[in-house]
This record gives C-alpha cells, sequence and structure tokens, in this order.
C-alpha cells in the first residue's frame, strides 16, 4: 500500500480532539417551534420550568447525598427509600428538561448554574443527624410544590396545557407521594407495646 494512501487512511480514523465553537443559542432565548403556543407562553413556561428543574436537581443530589450517610437503627430501609426517591427524581429532571427543550428554550444543566438558579437551602458539606437529613429533604420537597403549584396555574393562563399536565400528573403528585413517605418516618410512635399497655405495666411494678 502506497504510503500516501496508508496515511490518508490513519487520518480519517483519528478523532477531532479539543474542539472549541461558538455558543449558539444563550440561556433564556428561545428557537421557533410549531407547538402552538405563542412566544410569550413558551418563554414564560421555561422560566418556570427552569427553576423547578433547578431546585429538582438541587433535591436529586441531596437525596444522594443522605442516602450515603445515612445511619443508625433505620439505616437499611432509609438508605433504600432514598435512593429510590433519587431514582424518581432523575427521571423528573429529564422530563422537565425535554419540555423545555420541546418549548424551543435551553434547559438548566451545568451543576455551576443551578446552584445559582436555585432557592433550595445548602446543607452542611458534612453529615447532620438523621431527622434534620429528613426534614431537609421534607422541606426542599415543599418548596418545589408550593412553587409548582402555583405555576401549574399560571401556564394554563397562558393555554400551555402540555407544560400543566407535567407539572400536576408527574412533579406535584411524585412530590406528595415522596413527602408523605418521609414524612411517616418522622412519627415518634410505639414500636411494641401502646403507651397505655406502657404505661399499665409501669404503675403495676410501683
Amino acid at each position: 500500500m502506497p504510503a500516501t494512501k496508508k496515511k490518508s487512511s490513519q487520518a480519517a480514523s483519528q478523532p477531532w480532539l479539543h474542539q472549541q465553537g461558538n455558543e449558539i443559542q444563550h440561556f433564556g432565548q428561545l428557537r421557533q417551534f410549531p407547538v402552538a403556543l405563542s412566544y410569550d407562553a413558551r418563554m414564560y413556561s421555561c422560566e418556570r420550568l427552569n427553576q423547578v428543574l433547578a431546585d429538582t436537581q438541587i433535591l436529586y443530589a441531596l437525596y444522594k447525598k443522605h442516602h450515603w450517610l445515612m445511619r443508625g437503627p433505620t439505616f437499611y430501609q432509609l438508605h433504600l427509600l432514598l435512593d429510590k426517591h433519587a431514582g424518581e427524581q432523575i427521571e423528573l429532571i429529564d422530563t422537565l428538561a425535554e419540555r423545555v427543550q420541546t418549548l424551543g428554550g435551553i434547559a438548566v444543566g451545568d451543576p455551576r448554574h443551578v446552584a445559582e438558579l436555585t432557592r433550595v437551602p445548602r446543607p452542611p458539606d458534612g453529615a447532620e443527624e438523621v431527622p434534620a437529613m429528613l426534614s431537609r429533604l421534607l422541606e426542599a420537597h415543599e418548596m418545589i410544590l408550593q412553587d409548582t403549584h402555583d405555576a401549574a396555574a399560571r401556564v394554563m393562563e397562558q393555554g400551555d396545557d402540555g407544560t400543566n399536565d407535567l407539572l400536576v400528573s408527574d412533579i406535584i403528585r411524585t412530590n406528595e407521594l415522596e413527602a408523605w413517605f418521609l414524612a411517616e418516618h418522622l412519627v415518634d410512635t410505639p414500636l411494641v407495646r401502646t403507651e397505655e399497655e406502657a404505661r399499665a405495666a409501669a404503675n403495676g411494678r410501683r
């Protein structure tokens, strides 16, 4: 084989590395798609969706952090539960991001950008006590739910039925269910005997 042909073949299989390019769409800008929604309606929906998306990405990260750092007698069940919820949250992240893209926007994706947008408070870098971990997750859920209820009503006024359906059917219902599961772990309830039985037993021993 001629040397020139061999060299050409090798070049064809070599990846073009370290490429840089222009930013072709800025965050906050919309492309025009034929989705039967006005520019203003799509812009408003993208803004609200990106806020929920940023907060949901932080909630997902909190779930993974607390899943790893869980401890104590309820370690096993909470370790598994928090990982299950994290899996559900990451599905919501993808659903939210794809809705933004469907409307012609840019979904917030870089964690550093997410940190600039989120309203969920930052936790300590170390481990908190288990009830504090669960309470922090519940507060994030409630923050997302409050924002999503308002966003769902307002995008409906704009005629964006698809975003309303996503927010209600996916975001609200999933977060409500996960909040319920977490909240039940913070109920200080007897596990073996009722309080009445415990008092009776204590009085009988006196």
